[in-house]
């Protein structure tokens, strides 16, 4: 795991749902930040979350 690594997993799990304020949890798979109380999915992109409701996509 190099540092860049370890910065990124940081920031990550500092962020909360810009909706709610509520914890997001990462999706590896889909590269997605998951608030399950806003039921939306927020893009990583290129290693950066996208934080804008306008790009979230809505998820059950």
């Amino acid at each position: 795991m190099t540092e860049a690594t370890v910065f990124d997993r940081r920031m990550i799990e500092a962020l909360v749902c810009p909706v709610t304020q509520a914890v997001l949890t990462y999706d590896a798979e889909r590269q997605e930040l998951v608030s399950k109380a806003a039921h939306l999915a927020f893009p990583i992109r290129d290693g950066i979350p996208i934080m804008l409701v306008s790009e979230a996509r809505a998820i059950d």
